[in-house]
């Protein structure tokens, strides 16, 4: 079950995810060296991002990258590459290494076997993985009904390319495997339209239903869930 972090309003949810972030990742460089964590986009992070680029002391150590990633340029506002580096990767951050999702490829599926190459030389597990979610329960690109669904939640690949069934872009994710691939788990919950999916999620049912549920309904790695209003 994961661990609930009640909040009163989600910047202090930003805030305290941020630093448990922080201590995480100066535990892991003082432990093997180097850290790393692969975050997710949209408006959520924003602020989590932006308190966490002050946060450390020796950026040079983390390894960055994302969770998914859309088929577009890095310079567009769409992309969650150009999210981490405008919010995160600033002032003593900019000295951490990111590694893309995106590369030079036409589309995510041509894209992908370089895309799983540069992964897999990652250090695995990673250190910190933080999650998002929508209000159809989607997380990382693992969408319901996407036709790439069963491939994310049984391949033992680290990526896969998505085609949203709703959302635009072609997407680049991690499965479901790289996911649970990882030490720790956090995802920040803000609204009553997130919390009762979140409810429902943790209600039980197929994974395929609410793929957030791969990371809520199990075990092997430990989940910390900030909910705000």
């Amino acid at each position: 079950m994961p661990t609930e972090h009640l909040c009163t309003d989600s910047a202090q949810a930003a805030a305290d995810i941020a630093a448990r972030i922080a201590a995480i990742l100066e535990q892991a460089i003082a432990a093997r060296g180097v850290a790393t964590i692969a975050l997710s986009g949209g408006r959520s992070p924003r602020p989590i991002l932006e308190s966490l680029s002050a946060s450390l002391s020796d950026w040079s150590k983390v390894i960055v990258t994302l969770v998914d990633e859309r088929w577009v340029d890095p310079t567009e506002a769409d992309s969650n590459e150009k999210l981490v580096r405008d919010t995160l990767l600033q002032g003593a951050a900019a000295a951490a290494r990111f590694v893309p999702m995106k590369n030079a490829a036409a589309d995510a599926y041509l894209g992908q076997p370089e895309a799983e190459a540069d992964f897999a030389a990652l250090p695995w597990p990673l250190d910190i993985v933080l999650l998002g979610m929508g209000d159809d329960g989607h997380t990382a690109s693992l969408f319901p009904n996407a036709e790439e669904l069963a491939e994310g939640l049984s391949s033992t690949a680290r990526t896969i390319a998505v085609t949203p069934p709703a959302a635009p872009h072609q997407r680049l994710s991690l499965t479901a495997h790289a996911i649970l691939s990882s030490r720790h788990i956090f995802l920040q919950i803000s609204g009553p339209a997130k919390k009762a999916v979140y409810d429902r999620a943790m209600a039980g049912g197929p994974v395929k239903e609410l793929p957030i549920r791969v990371a809520l309904c199990q075990d092997a790695v430990p989940v910390e869930v900030w909910i705000s209003q």
